[in-house]
This record gives C-alpha cells, structure tokens and sequence, in this order.
C-alpha cells in the first residue's frame, strides 16, 4: 500500500482558533480525521506529523520511508530555504497543500516551486485531492 507522510508547519495548531475568516473554524484534530478518512477512501496509509520546529519537520521528511508527501508549510511557507531545499532535494514527489490561497493575501510560497504541485484554496478538499495524486505519483 502506498505510504504518504502528511506535514503540517509552523502554527498549523492554531486553525479553527484565529484567522477564521481565512483558514474556518475546522481545527487541526479535524483536518488529522479527514484526512485519515481520505486516505481510506483512496487506499492508502497516513503518517500525519506536526511542529513548530522547522529543525524535527526537516529531520521527520529526512527520515520518512513514505512513497510519497504532502506538506502544508503554514508558517514556512516563505523564509526558510533549508525546508524547501530538503524537499527539492528528496528522492519522493512532495505536493504542497493549502486550506485558502496564500496568493490572494499576496504570499508567494517559496515551498510550491521545489514541489510536484500545489493544490491551494479548497479547503479540506485539497488534502483529498493531494491524497489521490500522491498515489498516482508515487505508483509511477
């Protein structure tokens, strides 16, 4: 079965708590349950890990023995060029997920260009979505 680490960045503990006009009420627990049954859905295996450490976020990708990931970088989706070079550098296809479209607040991500692809502004869809393609990916 194929095996996709799920990455959640700097202040992802925070959703459903502030910003809500951006982000919604749903919190990280609540992300973690869908996309568990996402992942059932598409067969395949989750291994969900958060931090606010970019040093364990870089260490756990380093580590993983997934097929393939999908990162939302939250707070390291600009300014942190070791994260985007781990991931530019890894030996499985990474996709980067975002809840809303950090393009429309004027972010421009530094994380998507070293990535598969991006899948942005969907919501919780997008995890589902980057399930699918994760599998597919990883199965070529």
């Amino acid at each position: 079965m194929t095996k996709v680490l799920i990455l959640h960045g700097q202040g992802m503990e925070l959703r459903g708590k502030v910003d809500i006009e951006i982000f919604g009420t749903m919190t990280l627990p609540e992300y973690d349950e869908h996309i568990r049954r996402y992942a059932t859905e598409v067969g395949v295996d989750v291994e969900i890990f958060h931090s606010n450490d970019e040093a364990e976020v870089i260490a756990k990708f380093k580590a993983t023995d997934a097929d393939a990931a999908l990162i939302n970088p939250g707070g390291y989706t600009t300014g942190h060029p070791t994260l985007a070079e781990t991931i530019r550098q890894a030996s499985i296809p990474t996709l980067e997920v975002h809840m809303s479209n950090p393009a429309s607040r004027g972010r421009v991500s530094e994380i998507g260009p070293v990535c598969k692809g991006v899948i942005t502004g969907i919501g919780i869809v997008g995890y589902n979505l980057g399930l699918q393609a994760a599998k597919s990916l990883a199965e070529q």
